[in-house]
């Protein structure tokens, strides 16, 4: 499915292998949309992770289970980094701004994310280009906040009570939101032999 956006549009964009989506998912999804003020959010199901040895289960499926579960009228749940040919996120980014002109992208990520963002190719160029907003996971919080790429960019920290406005911000724009936490993992759902 190839998601719709307007120029003016706030859109968030949350890649992940989703192997398998789970509830965790759709509770930062809709907390993401409230918190950052995004109109819309996109949910980039990743043919692979550059950082992960072992491939992800057949895309079908992943889209498949991804749809069953995230049901929202604002979410969109999409292959397009697919069709687009991307690997990374910086690709993906650069060939989203230019396939939606005047749409405003948000890039969105776990606290777990953050932590090791400095390991993702051209960190420092998606830093520079579109607004961060993380999301706090079990384990991670201190972990994110003293990383290298919240160091680097200390300065480019919306707070917390301004994260509604991330999408208006312009790059280097980042926020740490906490929200009640959810221990589902789609590891775990794989190590119990549930996917």
């Amino acid at each position: 499915m190839t998601p719709v956006a307007k120029p003016g549009q706030i859109v968030g964009l949350l890649g992940g292998s989703f192997d398998p989506a789970h509830d965790g998912h759709v509770h930062i999804t809709k907390v993401a949309l409230r918190r950052f003020g995004l109109d819309r959010l996109w949910w980039l199901v990743s043919p692979s992770n550059p950082l992960k040895s072992q491939g992800p289960a057949p895309m079908a499926e992943r889209l498949q289970a991804a749809r069953a579960v995230m049901q929202h009228p604002k979410v969109t749940v999409t292959d397009i980094e697919v069709r687009l040919g991307t690997r990374y996120t910086a690709q993906t980014i650069v060939a989203l701004q230019r396939r939606y002109p005047g749409v405003r992208f948000v890039w969105l990520m776990g606290a777990d994310n953050l932590a090791q963002f400095h390991r993702w190719q051209d960190w420092r160029w998606i830093m520079e280009n579109v607004p961060i907003g993380v999301l706090a996971r079990p384990g991670d919080r201190i972990s994110a906040r003293t990383s290298k790429a919240a160091k680097v960019y200390a300065q480019a920290r919306v707070p917390n009570r301004a994260a509604h406005i991330l999408g208006h911000a312009d790059a280097p724009a980042w926020s740490f939101i906490n929200l009640p936490m959810s221990d589902q993992s789609s590891s775990a759902i794989r190590a119990r032999g549930e996917w």
